[in-house]
């Protein structure tokens, strides 16, 4: 992705101009949705974890397992992607090391949550651990250090689940130099906590929709308060559902005739990835005399 595109994309978040991103978990599912029209893409751990281990994010996968996988949807897109980094997998140190190896990937910015390593997925545990303000400030001012251009976003996402708690975390990280801040779904129950969150901190929110996030808020709601909003499970969700249904359905039938879901033709996908623009690579390169 070229500078300029990741100067514009950082300048719109920050001025609060809501960009809206698609979640992805590899370079095809990246390349889906910039095909479909998004300007961004963001790679969502839980996402991840399925798809390449098949197990529940509760940060199973290492650090290097994650860039690889990162590395592989910067190579096959050429629109901004924002990188879940989770914990940062380890203390300040670890995530200094953490921003250098995602910058080096090609991202646009960088998703880190104030959990104890390893970490649960909000959305899921039943209970969650934080580790202390003062440490989770830390890896916020390290992580703001660590990155060599000012364009790359740190997003520091709290997990505490009390507005009160929640609010003076995100005042502590917008302090230590984050650019956005990140609730989770079960902190806040409706519109107007949003907007207290995004007063008291001063920044735009980066936004995960899902939960009552995904059922009750409008898209205008949503541009009240956040830089960043992200479906980050709709590509997973949607995969796995027509997965399902259409194994089942060949399992049963021996037969793909009736499939539950239709499925892309092989002309269809031969363009979507790129067969043709190979093929004459080959014609130029590959010289039979």
């Amino acid at each position: 992705m070229a500078e300029g595109n990741m100067a514009e994309f950082a300048r719109k978040v920050r001025a609060g101009e809501t960009q809206f991103v698609a979640g992805c978990y590899d370079a095809m599912s990246g390349l889906l949705a910039q095909k479909a029209g998004f300007k961004a893409v963001m790679s969502s751990g839980f996402a991840v974890s399925a798809s390449h281990l098949g197990f529940p994010d509760v940060e199973l996968y290492t650090m290097s397992e994650n860039l690889a996988v990162v590395r592989n949807i910067t190579a096959a897109v050429s629109v901004p992607l924002i990188a879940d980094t989770d914990t940062g997998y380890g203390n300040a140190i670890n995530v200094m090391r953490t921003v250098r190896e995602f910058e080096n990937a090609g991202v646009a910015g960088m998703i880190f949550e104030d959990q104890l390593s390893p970490k649960k997925c909000a959305a899921c545990a039943n209970r969650i651990e934080l580790i202390p303000p003062v440490e989770a400030v830390a890896k916020i001012r390290a992580a703001v250090e660590a990155r060599q251009n000012k364009d790359v976003l740190i997003i520091a996402r709290t997990d505490e689940l009390e507005e009160a708690d929640a609010i003076a975390r995100a005042k502590l990280y917008v302090e230590a130099g984050a650019d956005l801040i990140q609730p989770i779904s079960r902190c806040f129950s409706d519109h107007d906590g949003l907007k207290r969150l995004r007063e008291a901190c001063g920044v735009p929110l980066s936004l995960q929709i899902l939960g009552w996030l995904e059922s009750d808020l409008s898209a205008d709601q949503i541009r009240e308060v956040a830089g960043l909003a992200c479906y980050p499970l709709v590509g997973l969700m949607s995969a796995a559902k027509s997965l399902q249904e259409n194994y089942a359905g060949l399992a049963r039938d021996l037969s793909s005739a009736n499939l539950p879901h239709p499925k892309m033709s092989m002309d269809e996908f031969r363009q979507f990835i790129g067969f043709e623009e190979i093929e004459k690579e080959q014609e130029r390169f590959l010289l039979t005399e």
